[in-house]
């Protein structure tokens, strides 16, 4: 696991933060942990609710990266998965996935604000994507995401 592109998540869940959008941000990683590619949440800023940045790393890799390569990357991400973005993963091929703050975590965190539930059931990636390696949340960024989040409301 790598500190360093969980920490460039979180530069990147600032800057879609800084755009206005939901502070979620990806970085796609290699075999050999070079980054390939990154993204941030863009939905509020593009008017596509879909466009979050787990769903641009898969479709890039489908383009971009062999079938073999695929299997032996990393997404490394500020929050786990949504079952959209996760469905996008297992059928793209993707590796393993490290996220910092879980969907559970922020649902308690926007419950905990007064605001409304997802539109999409919670659940964990491996509901969605049977035996991909998951890891996270991950301490201390997913209190730092925690903190975007809240920014995020407080507007």
């Amino acid at each position: 696991m790598s500190t360093e592109h969980l920490r460039r998540c979180l530069e990147l869940a600032a800057q879609a933060l800084a755009e206005g959008d939901d502070p979620f941000g990806s970085v796609l990683a290699g075999p050999d942990g070079a980054v390939l590619a990154e993204d941030r949440n863009r939905e509020a800023s593009s008017g596509d609710p879909t466009a979050h940045p787990e769903l641009a790393l898969a479709r890039w890799a489908a383009e971009h990266l062999s079938p073999e390569v695929r299997a032996v990357s990393t997404v490394y991400t500020s929050g786990e998965h949504c079952p959209m973005c996760a469905a996008a993963h297992g059928w793209v091929g993707l590796g393993p996935i490290v996220y910092a703050a879980s969907s559970a975590q922020l649902a308690g965190w926007r419950a905990g604000w007064g605001l409304p539930s997802s539109p999409v059931v919670t659940l964990p990636i491996g509901a969605v994507v049977p035996g991909v390696s998951v890891t996270g949340p991950v301490e201390p960024f997913d209190e730092q995401i925690r903190q975007l989040h809240e920014r995020r409301v407080q507007g």
